[in-house]
């Protein structure tokens, strides 16, 4: 529920405030893995700040392989673990890599033929193909994590089919739309969306504390979120706090 309530917030100043928290939240999961908690913060730091640089950088946006490898690392580090799919993504040759991820960006908005032409590559689903354009156009993609999909409530249960990701799409896009034509301090794409979503049912299980600056409130027509009390401006990449050794 707490997932929903946030979607259904069309306050521009939450969601910035939710989108501020990404990194505190993200310390607060890597916590709970032990001792790959570095890890965690590297990999979810390369995917969020580093890999939309180098692929923007390019003539032709596409990923090396060694980059899908590490990717797929982030993937399944950051959610639910599954070898077999590194291995799948591990055998795919340098030069189908190439191939597939930039006639993928060449497809663009074409989001459906981008994911299909991902597909093709051995360990790739429609979710990892979703990273992929999130990470290289997250103005026109969203990363289908289970965490996103589940604060939807017309998408439960998660179903990992491109017809699902696009429904799922759809959702984002709209909810992008609607936050900014109110004026607002960040300019929405659907990957800001998705991590405010991620942020706030990765908080709600884990460190519902680092929420507290929420109130939630039941209405007659729906549930709401007041707007938090502090209204901080926050930057274009989801602010870090200070790392301790």
């Amino acid at each position: 529920m707490s997932g929903e309530r946030l979607y259904c917030c069309e306050d521009p100043a939450v969601w910035s405030s939710v989108y501020g928290k990404y990194w505190a939240v993200m310390e607060a999961k890597a916590a709970g893995k032990g001792k790959s908690s570095g890890k965690l913060l590297a990999l979810d730091k390369w995917y969020q700040e580093e890999l939309p640089v180098v692929i923007s950088g390019r003539t032709e946006p596409s990923l090396t392989h060694p980059e899908l490898v590490k990717l797929m690392e982030w993937k399944l580090t950051r959610g639910k673990f599954r070898p077999r799919l590194q291995k799948l993504v591990g055998s795919n040759s340098e030069e189908a890599v190439l191939s597939c991820t930039t006639r993928a960006f060449q497809l663009l908005p074409n989001v459906q033929a981008a994911i299909a032409e991902l597909s093709l590559l051995k360990g790739l689903g429609p979710a990892t193909a979703s990273a992929v354009l999130a990470a290289g156009a997250p103005g026109v993609a969203a990363f289908m994590s289970d965490e996103a999909v589940e604060s939807i409530a017309d998408l439960k249960p998660v179903q990992y089919t491109a017809k699902h990701y696009l429904l799922f799409l759809q959702k984002i896009l709209d909810k992008s739309h609607k936050l900014n034509k109110v004026k607002s301090e960040q300019v929405w794409t659907p990957h800001k969306v998705e991590l405010c979503l991620w942020t706030w049912a990765v908080a709600n299980q884990i460190q519902p504390s680092l929420l507290e600056e929420f109130c939630l409130n039941d209405t007659a027509q729906k549930e709401t979120i007041q707007k938090p009390r502090s209204r901080k401006a926050t930057s274009e990449q989801p602010s870090k706090r200070q790392k301790t050794d």
